[in-house]
């Protein structure tokens, strides 16, 4: 597994990026959050990676941050029918809509979820962008809570996801 690559960012456009790694040409393909983040070209960089093996191509995916690349990593790896795409294309609409919720939580620091809070508005985002609707996606994470299923976010869209797929 490739988890990061430290060199020097050759060019960059908003779906991929080449770095240079002792000599070494990498193209790694990036969602536009991380694009914002990049440094000029011919600077030093390091860029978190994910590699996807399938049967015709080794595909390297970058991301600026751990936070993206675990909920990509999360997205490909433990939701069926998400292929490294759409996880991508999910992981760039959750980030915006997380971003503006980050925003708007340091403008009201007095009313600040708690922990429980963030991991059930986590859950909630990811199910929206998975399709489902805001109510019902509420609804499952909540209950899951009141249960005490689950802790944290990844958990409580694993269990919603199933819950729903078996139709309860």
């Amino acid at each position: 597994m490739i988890t990061f690559l430290d060199g020097k960012l050759v060019s960059a456009l908003p779906t991929h990026a080449t770095i240079d790694v002792g000599g070494v040409g990498y193209e790694v393909f990036i969602p536009l959050s991380s694009y914002d983040k990049l440094p000029a070209a011919g600077q030093p960089i390091r860029i978190l990676t994910h590699l996807a093996v399938r049967e015709d191509a080794h595909v390297l995916y970058g991301f600026m941050t751990p936070a993206e690349r675990d909920l990509f990593r999360l997205l490909v790896n433990h939701v069926s029918g998400i292929g490294p795409k759409l996880a991508e294309r999910i992981v760039l609409e959750l980030k915006d809509k997380l971003g503006v919720a980050a925003a708007w939580e340091a403008a009201s620091a007095a009313h600040a979820p708690t922990p429980e809070q963030e991991q059930a508005n986590e859950a909630v985002l990811a199910l929206i962008a998975l399709g489902y609707k805001q109510i019902e996606a509420h609804k499952a994470v909540r209950d899951l809570q009141e249960k005490g299923e689950a802790k944290s976010a990844e958990e409580l869209v694993k269990l919603v996801l199933k819950k729903m797929a078996a139709g309860r």
